[in-house]
């Protein structure tokens, strides 16, 4: 069985179609224009030490395929072009007995991954000067929302963001998002955030703007404003510093802080009963957004070492939380935050949760063999609140080692391999290995 593939016609695109079709100007849309072909080979095999769930184990494997197109811009005062996104993912195994629990292919009705699936994601956009407004599926990573990549095929939003760089040192966004496909899915889903088990509903849509202010070479500044209407208000503040110890040494700080709030349905009674609320928990068990988290991370980079450590802290009212479409169906089960500790199995971002981590890159090329990198990374959480007022625990290992090969038949084809140890009284135990193949391929 196989999900039907998901095309959404724009209207704007339409109109930008007409217009090239009837203009003369298209040396720059037609030079400017690329396509690229990337491939990927995603096993994953997922070992559930502890907890209650469909299965002790699950274990898939698939091949997709991501064909992007990127036109340029017409000429002329305002610039008009497309893009077009197609992804095809083909189930290699997960089969019943084997897919419960996993979260890259989607489900069949008899407990099986499907066969195949698709979707094709089609982009409008418009540029005047050094502003860009682009209409369709997007694939944002902003601190207030990001598309996570962590599987076989991505997940894409739907709607619309603007971006300008006519302010020097100033990249400004705003937009709207009302849409998503989840990961693991055909279909898509309006947002909503991570809720209690009987499930969520949809928002109207995310408001978002702000911008990143290099105020000079040595550091940025940032701040984002945004709104998941009928759940809640986030702000974000920013600062990444960066010093230069001398010859190839350097350590840059991130500083992160949201301050999020409930807003309309999630602030009420009555709108948490129809489906407005937020799971995990909650100060009184109500399922109000209610939530400070803030971060800093320290990375020290010399020559072929790179060490980071960070400490973040979650307040008690309520999870951290950013748009999810968890609890609403087809396939979109997990999605990515914008917090250092977003890992592979643990989010640390519950409410209370104190993370310690620290994180060690070697880049093999020091030693001869470039193209080779490994990563070692450990993170450490406590004091999280629980409905039964003792405080949980969590921690994850992740050892990861990539290699692109250099020269030959198989050069920039890349290896991966990651293995993760979670523990913790949270959520169930795990073990998981991850092994990944990826080529691009540039079509013209």
């Amino acid at each position: 069985m196989s999900k039907n593939t998901y095309v959404k016609p724009s209207a704007i695109g339409l109109v930008c179609i007409s217009t090239l079709a009837s203009s003369s100007s298209w040396a720059d849309f037609i030079e400017d224009s690329h396509a690229t072909l990337n491939l990927r080979n995603f096993y994953i095999n997922s070992d559930f030490r502890s907890g209650k769930g469909a299965s002790s184990r699950s274990e898939e494997w698939a091949q997709g395929f991501m064909l992007r197109f990127e036109s340029g811009f017409t000429e002329g005062p305002v610039g008009f072009g497309v893009d077009a996104l197609g992804l095809q993912g083909i189930k290699l195994d997960g089969g019943k007995g084997h897919h419960p629990g996993g979260s890259m292919i989607p489900d069949d009705r008899d407990g099986k991954g499907v066969s195949n699936w698709s979707r094709l994601g089609l982009t409008a956009k418009a540029r005047v000067a050094q502003t860009e407004l682009r209409y369709g599926t997007l694939t944002p990573r902003l601190p207030i929302l990001v598309a996570t990549d962590a599987r076989l095929l991505p997940q894409t939003f739907e709607g619309l963001h603007i971006t300008s760089r006519d302010i020097d040192s100033l990249t400004l966004h705003t937009g709207w998002i009302d849409k998503a496909v989840g990961r693991a899915s055909s279909n898509r889903t309006g947002l909503a955030v991570v809720g209690p088990a009987a499930g969520n509903r949809e928002s109207d849509g995310l408001f978002f703007a702000g911008g990143d202010y290099a105020v000079n070479q040595l550091l940025t500044a940032q701040y984002y404003y945004s709104n998941l209407e009928d759940y809640y208000t986030q702000n974000f503040i920013g600062l990444q510093p960066l010093w230069k110890l001398g010859e190839k040494q350097s350590l840059k700080a991130d500083l992160r802080y949201f301050r999020t709030r409930s807003d309309g349905a999630n602030s009420s009674a009555s709108g948490r009963a129809k489906g407005y609320s937020a799971g995990g928990y909650t100060e009184g068990n109500t399922g109000e957004i209610d939530n400070d988290t803030w971060s800093l991370a320290l990375t020290y980079n010399n020559n072929a070492h790179t060490l980071v450590a960070g400490y973040q802290q979650v307040s008690g009212g309520s999870n951290f939380i950013q748009p999810n479409q968890g609890g609403l169906g087809e396939g979109a089960v997990g999605g990515s935050m914008y917090i250092g500790t977003d890992r592979f199995v643990g989010q640390f971002n519950r409410a209370g949760e104190r993370t310690q981590y620290a994180m060690y890159t070697y880049d093999f090329a020091g030693l001869g063999i470039p193209g080779l990198t490994s990563t070692v990374a450990y993170f450490s959480g406590d004091q999280i609140n629980t409905a039964g007022g003792s405080h949980g625990k969590e921690w994850e290992r992740d050892l990861l080692v990539d290699y692109v090969v250099q020269s030959g038949a198989l050069k920039n084809v890349g290896f991966g391999w990651r293995n993760i140890t979670y523990r913790g009284n949270v959520q169930r135990a795990q073990d998981e290995n991850r092994l990944i193949i990826s080529y691009s391929l540039p079509l013209f």
